[in-house]
């Protein structure tokens, strides 16, 4: 049975949007007076609303104006987490450096000590609450984030966390192992650690069906260069889907991204332009998180850098306790957007299918035939009101695999 939603005043399909390179607004592909036809959780056909009605079992009739986009992707979160970092955020406000609260516990360590500490329950009720959130400003597809366990037992607690949560969260969940975001203060030697995690964790990671991806935050503070490549190396050997928390404050990453064949080099704010043309010759796809770069006071991503060389650029929120506290995903598109001049097509293109590119999902980001009917609508009557609010304009209406999960 075929249902069809509209009619939109414009739908935002990104049909022939390209994965890599610049866009201009014309690879918007605005379908006017839209209508979508749906099946199960699948778009059938996308087009007239008035041509589609012959064909629909049902109709459900939207009221008012309103633009229809693509469900956003975020690809970079680390959701799951105790306690909170305010501390650390009023020491970087007073001048303090990321990498020095880090080296005096705080930081990561802080969240980790915090996360341990907390019950599977209580990390599953924050985990609900912020992917809940996310859901109403229209992400119906999440990666989250291990990382604030670094042992065995916490890191297999927190993904543990996030495939329970599942059944709880209408939102697509996408885990990732980060169980090498840096080295815990029970191991003083780095090399040893990664070991532990190639040896102990990541086996049991594939056994109990917990993610078949694995990053690791490549930083002199975190795990240098080589040693971060071997175990990037061990972990492709065992099948698993590769990331990379790169060129954050130091470069490095994104050539290690570039040369295994890993799915996105992820922050990428130190970059210059030899990494952009590494990225750009790559099938890696650049991550810019413009949440950290506002949370730490730092430059952004150079993405227009990364486009014009030709390099896919997705946009996440990187939202986690302590450097990128915000997690509105269209906040912070609109705000890199404007200061790397990026155009509409650019930014919905990094929120959508370049970011599920990121992920290796080729099911969903557009609105074409075939792919998920995960989709959301603006109460606006033009698709540059969006961005011009900055985010602060939020969805009406929300479709999760085809079936209405808002209505505001």
């Amino acid at each position: 049975m075929s249902k069809l939603i509209g009619p939109f005043k414009e739908a935002i399909t990104l049909a022939d949007a390209s994965l890599k390179g610049p866009l201009n607004d014309s690879a918007l592909g605005i379908v006017e007076n839209a209508g979508v036809l749906i099946e199960g959780e699948k778009i059938l056909k996308v087009g007239d609303f008035d041509t589609l009605k012959a064909q629909a079992s049902q109709v459900e009739e939207i009221a008012g104006e309103q633009i229809l986009l693509p469900g956003f992707i975020d690809c970079h979160t680390h959701l799951v987490w105790g306690g909170t970092r305010a501390r650390d955020y009023t020491l970087r406000m007073a001048g303090e450096s990321y990498e020095k609260i880090l080296q005096q516990g705080g930081g990561i360590f802080d969240s980790v000590e915090k996360t341990r500490a907390a019950s599977p329950e209580d990390l599953k009720s924050g985990l609900i609450k912020r992917a809940s959130r996310h859901l109403m400003d229209g992400v119906t597809t999440i990666e989250v984030k291990s990382g604030y366990g670094l042992d065995v037992e916490n890191e297999l607690k927190i993904l543990e966390v996030v495939k329970d949560s599942k059944e709880d969260i209408v939102a697509d969940l996408v885990p990732t192992c980060l169980g090498a975001h840096v080295c815990p203060k029970e191991f003083s030697d780095k090399k040893e650690f990664l070991k532990y995690l190639e040896n102990d964790l990541l086996p049991q990671l594939l056994t109990k069906g917990l993610t078949n991806r694995v990053d690791v935050f490549v930083e002199s503070s975190a795990f240098p260069m080589e040693m971060a490549a071997d175990y990037l190396q061990k972990a492709k050997s065992m099948g698993f889907d590769l990331t990379i928390h790169a060129d954050q404050f130091h470069v490095g990453g994104s050539q290690i991204a570039a040369e295994l064949g890993a799915r996105s080099a992820d922050h990428l704010e130190a970059s210059t332009d030899r990494e952009v043309q590494i990225l750009a010759n790559s099938d890696t796809v650049a991550v810019a998180l413009p949440g950290a770069s506002i949370g730490l006071g730092m430059n952004f991503t150079p993405a227009r850098k990364l486009l014009d060389a030709g390099a896919s650029l997705a946009i996440s929120t990187d939202w986690n306790p302590g450097s990128a506290p915000m997690g509105d995903l269209l906040v912070q598109a609109a705000i890199l957007g404007i200061y790397e001049k990026l155009s509409s097509a650019e930014i919905f293109a990094g929120i959508t299918f370049r970011a599920a590119q990121a992920l290796g999902l080729a099911d969903r980001g557009k609105i074409i035939d075939g792919l998920r009917a995960d989709l959301v609508s603006f109460p606006v009557n033009d698709y540059r009101e969006i961005l011009y609010n900055q985010g602060k304009i939020k969805p009406c209406m929300i479709w999760k695999n085809g079936n209405q999960v808002s209505h505001v």
